[in-house]
């Protein structure tokens, strides 16, 4: 497959949140002289909205107002006319642009290969600045994490597959400066092996800030300790054992380290000269307000009503009258050059903007098909869902859904969430009964402690059982997980705090 920048483009539109969106158009409605902003009337350079020849009109919006019929979801659009493109990058659009550079096959170490194209490697990466450098720009912007680690991967390899991978995992640590992405879903995307991706991350973890790119907090110590030539066996053991830190379980520690009250004091004080958040250092996102990008109502009929929201959607257009009249003027090559590729930009980003909210509309159909109890009922009747049972029902590739409900949320009657929440794991049945989610399970768990009385607290294995009497089979460490992940304290100390209010 030929990755153009076009295509590169629309990949990247899939995931932005609609505050990214929304800069991005309007960086490129500020470079490209063809764009003009999406409106209800008439444009400078059009006659009229009505009146526009059907290539000048702007794409026609995506009703809100017609129930999704679930014999309709999940089948392809009859009218868009595209090339569906089988990769692992799992995006359908078209590639229209047939001037492209030819893309070249790398071959990596253990037989593995990766299509690279020559056109996206010389934008990405690459030093020097064409015409439409801002400057300025450079100047004032801070530093991103991702941008200063990018710079050090460069100078760290020439490998083009190792550097593929890396800029990956680049792109899967977090603000923190934590990796958030399983290894192996990255090796099974780039179609590598694990160990290949293992060692990338090893040449990643070695880059400054020190510590980034861990994948837990013990790790991101190990790496900083290491770095410090203080990763010596007891500094090794009192790591692996931060809870024990965390609960302040001196003469635990002191056992496992075989250390005595001021070893283990040193060693304590070398661990809070650490970073626990190495990313930090570096220019963050603001916090961003979950806005919806779906709305979901209840139709008359009881059936569901899925709208987009037109506040989320971008709308731009492709002034032809300006271009047929710029390009009677061009005088030399350089000029038809840069006024064809202003057209060809424009157009693919009006093309790539409806395909982005048709895929979005989509997937969220089939959410809130496979997840109609919640809609109804709540979070007790959340269903297990996974991306691939949506990707299979809507025919679309499982990292498109994961990049189109990356950053976006739903709007229900009963709050905004975010469209991951809707994905949860599954939990068996007792004795081959209905698995359930393991997001229901969790509020089921709340909702218990919740009803708690002052003489009657649910230790983790009272929970156990409650939870398989309901037909729930669940093991005890995972309702440990559970409850530690909703940040409620273990039964002890609730009995503690009870006893002191």
């Amino acid at each position: 497959m030929v990755m153009t920048p076009q295509l590169l483009q629309a990949i990247k539109l899939l995931q932005l949140s609609h505050f990214e969106l929304m800069a991005h158009v309007e960086a490129e409605l500020e470079t490209n002289p063809l764009l003009e902003r999406g409106g209800d009337g008439a444009e400078d350079g059009f006659e009229g909205a009505d009146e526009r020849p059907d290539d000048l009109r702007e794409p026609a919006p995506l009703s809100a107002d017609t129930p999704v019929d679930p014999a309709d979801w999940g089948q392809p659009d009859s009218g868009l006319q595209r090339e569906t493109i089988e990769a692992d990058f799992g995006t359908t659009l078209d590639n229209v642009f047939q001037d492209e550079p030819p893309s070249r096959v790398v071959e990596a170490q253990g037989g593995d290969e990766l299509p690279v194209s020559s056109s996206l490697w010389s934008g990405v990466g690459g030093g020097g600045f064409d015409d439409d450098t801002d400057f300025m720009a450079t100047l004032v912007a801070d530093e991103t994490l991702h941008g200063h680690l990018e710079a050090q991967l460069d100078l760290a390899t020439t490998d083009p597959v190792t550097q593929l991978i890396g800029r990956f995992l680049i792109d899967a640590i977090d603000e923190a400066g934590y990796l958030s992405e399983d290894l192996g879903a990255i090796a099974e995307r780039l179609d590598v092996s694990v160990a290949r991706v293992e060692l990338v991350l090893k040449l990643v973890q070695g880059f400054e800030p020190s510590g980034v790119g861990a994948r837990n907090l013990a790790e991101c110590l190990a790496i900083q300790l290491r770095e410090l030539d203080r990763f010596d066996p007891a500094m090794e053991a009192l790591v692996a054992h931060l809870p024990l830190v965390a609960r302040r379980d001196f003469p635990a520690l002191k056992r496992i380290c075989g250390v005595d009250d001021e070893d283990l004091a040193d060693m304590l004080a070398e661990i809070r000269q650490l970073d626990p958040k190495p990313g930090r250092a570096f220019g963050s996102t603001p916090v961003q307000s979950l806005v919806p990008d779906v709305f979901v109502r209840t139709a008359p009929d009881g059936s569901w009503l899925i709208d987009l929201n037109p506040e989320t959607l971008p709308r731009v257009l492709v002034n032809q009258s300006y271009h047929a009249k710029v390009a009677r003027h061009a005088r030399n090559e350089t000029e038809k050059a840069y006024i064809a590729d202003c057209l060809q930009n424009a157009t693919w980003l009006q093309r790539s903007l409806e395909q982005r909210a048709k895929t979005i509309l989509k997937v969220a159909s089939e959410i809130v098909r496979q997840q109609d109890g919640f809609f109804a009922y709540g979070a007790e009747h959340l269903r297990p869902l996974n991306l691939k049972t949506v990707a299979d029902a809507i025919g679309l590739h499982e990292s498109t859904v994961s990049r189109v409900t990356s950053n976006k949320a739903i709007g229900t009657s009963r709050g905004v969430f975010a469209m991951k929440y809707f994905f949860s794991a599954a939990i068996a049945g007792v004795t081959g009964a209905e698995s359930h989610s393991a997001e229901a399970v969790r509020h089921r768990i709340k909702q218990m402690i919740d009803q708690e009385t002052l003489r009657d607290i649910l230790s983790d294995d009272a929970i156990v059982q409650k939870l398989r009497d309901s037909g729930i089979d669940i093991a005890r460490r995972t309702v440990a997980k559970y409850r530690e992940s909703l940040r409620i304290p273990s039964s002890v100390e609730r009995r503690r705090m009870n006893q002191r209010a």
